[in-house]
């Protein structure tokens, strides 16, 4: 791409002066606005480690215990703050410990500078100690990936990634420099990257899409809006509220747009997917047009893509032009940011209340609380629940928590049982479903949004396999709080055997430790619940707590997560049991 991109506007700042490579890079990140990075030291990257040391009082380095918890940690920061998180690693291992956290970015489309050492220039190649090629390992998984070798390209290439990495659907981008770039000297001079030929971050609307869209909308009788997280990326919350009252539509989210609208809004009618509400995810297959604003069409969203709303009509609000026609035909395609184009669509579109449509909503709500929901939000039976617990900290939050989940049926609860009133409240790994995610994504959020409580909620499975964060979470002393749903077993997968493998379950249950202790030797405030009379007690104290605080609540190991709709099904199939 390098050869074919060229900065072509810039807002020159006037610092002329000759620095080492190492130097400029933390200048490079200084002039971004960046006060806070994520990273591991190691011998490729010690000339900008050492850099660091001397800016400590601008920029903040956060150690994590791990690479991949730097990634993570950075996507929590760049989730909840909208800024973009910025993680350092050495070459080699290093490199390497971040790929899951930059395929994470990328699916999920969270602005992240990922930046690495490298071997000397002359090493390339070699097989050098700690030398791996890590442009051609990310290049799938980045936005964009650049290798520097001349001190003197630094600040340039830093400006285009930082641009790259915020701009249009944003994304992750790796920045791997040689150490001989970092010794090496130029006459820093640093602007800030304001376009890039050839690359269009943000597609112009078509006037015509507008008016196709709006006649569509006017004529429906069965209309329903599925929105997802361009909502959120776009800061459209506010247009996406007006646009839903005035239409009268209601409106279902995918997993990563949740909190772009309040959960309490009464046109908010559940989520979407596999494992989704029953109304929105029934009604998909019989309303007459689909409204697709700021999402993806991912295979968890639409199951089997032969049945999906073959009776409505598609208008697809997005930004990415490759996400048009990419799984679902649009007959009418509205390009830019949603922020935009539904503010320019609002006036073309009339007020309706759609009342007995939007009934037919609320009698299948009726349907899944009377077979699912009451039950997990209010267990009759002697075990708990993982929707009771959510339950309790949605009492003491009043919904204006963030919530950072792991992958597996934990999050599944979380998602569909979660109150938010306020935008960037739910965090979580969404398309690549990265068990482990939570723990280090909890201390990025917490740091990207200090003023607001921050509770992990977390697997015994996924907790384990980044663990080691309590260190972190020990030296830096953020006050999150970690959740751990403690079934003994790894649950969505055991769910799934007892399901469709006739309950074999294979390496599915877990021999786990003593958490509580394990969160002690950390020096954090631990506690365990295995009793209904003692959780609503554990949560308030948690939340009341200024200090991190781990609480493990001992679940029912053999609970199932419903309403479900097995793979490859359609969106009809959904099973209440």
């Amino acid at each position: 791409m390098e050869t074919q991109t060229q900065t072509i506007k810039k807002e020159t700042k006037a610092v002329t002066k000759k620095i080492t490579g190492a130097e400029a890079v933390i200048r490079c990140l200084l002039a971004e606005g960046v006060d806070l990075v994520y990273g591991y030291p190691g011998g490729a990257i010690m000339p900008v480690y050492d850099e660091l040391y001397k800016f400590r009082d601008q920029l903040h380095h956060v150690l994590t215990r791990h690479e991949q918890g730097a990634t993570h940690a950075a996507q929590g920061y760049a989730r909840t703050s909208g800024k973009v998180g910025v993680a350092i690693a050495t070459s080699g291992p290093g490199a390497t410990n971040f790929v899951t956290g930059i395929a994470d970015a990328q699916i999920d489309s969270t602005p992240m500078v990922c930046i690495t050492g490298q071997v000397g220039s002359h090493l390339l190649g070699s097989d050098a100690f700690q030398e791996t090629d890590i442009i051609g390992i990310s290049t799938p998984i980045t936005k964009w990936n650049h290798q520097v070798t001349k001190a003197e390209d630094i600040p340039t290439i830093l400006a285009k990634a930082f641009y790259i990495a915020r701009s249009g659907r944003p994304g992750p981008v790796l920045i791997d420099i040689t150490k001989d770039a970092q010794f090496g000297e130029l006459d820093f001079k640093y602007s800030t990257c304001k376009g890039i030929r050839s690359y269009v971050p943000v597609p112009e609307t078509d006037p015509k899409s507008l008016e196709e869209a709006a006649v569509l909308i006017n004529k429906a009788k069965k209309p329903m809006i599925v929105f997802g997280q361009g909502v959120i990326l776009g800061e459209a919350e506010e247009e996406l509220k007006r646009f839903v009252e005035k239409s009268g539509i209601p409106a279902a989210w995918t997993i990563l747009g949740l909190s772009a609208l309040p959960t309490s809004h009464p046109l908010n009618v559940g989520m979407v997917g596999m494992h989704g509400n029953y109304g929105p995810n029934m009604l998909t297959n019989k309303c007459d047009l689909l409204l697709a604003i700021g999402m993806r069409f991912d295979d968890r969203v639409t199951g089997n893509l032969q049945t999906y709303a073959k009776q409505a009509k598609i208008v697809h609000f997005e930004i990415d032009p490759a996400e048009v026609n990419k799984n679902v035909k649009a007959d009418v395609a509205v390009m830019g940011n949603v922020k935009n184009t539904l503010n320019q669509i609002l006036p073309l579109v009339k007020s309706d209340a759609y009342e007995v449509w939007v009934q037919e909503f609320k009698d299948h709500d009726e349907i899944e609380f009377d077979k699912v929901i009451k039950e997990e939000l209010h267990p009759t039976k002697e075990g708990l629940s993982m929707g009771e617990v959510l339950r309790g900290i949605n009492e003491e939050t009043k919904g204006d928590a963030v919530i950072v989940s792991d992958v597996g049926q934990h999050q599944m609860i979380a998602c569909r049982y979660a109150e938010f009133t306020k935008s960037k409240s739910n965090v979580t790994s969404g398309g690549l479903g990265t068990m482990g995610f939570a723990l280090p994504a909890a201390i990025g959020a917490k740091m990207g949004a200090p003023e607001r409580e921050v509770v992990a909620i977390i697997g015994d499975g996924g907790y384990q396999m980044t663990i080691q964060e309590l260190g972190t979470i020990f030296q830096t002393r953020v006050p999150v709080k970690i959740v751990v749903l403690n079934n003994d077993f790894l649950g969505m997968v055991r769910q799934w055997q007892q399901l469709f493998f006739d309950k074999r379950y294979a390496s599915t249950e877990m021999v786990n430790p003593d958490f509580v202790t394990i969160a002690k030797g950390y020096h954090i405030q631990a506690k365990r619940v295995a009793k209904r009379e003692d959780l609503q007690d554990a949560i308030a104290e948690m939340i009341a707590s200024k200090e991190p605080y781990f609480l493990e609540v001992c679940v029912e190991k053999e609970n199932n997560v419903f309403p479900m709709i097995p793979t490859g099904a359609s969106v009809s199939d959904i099973r209440l049991e």
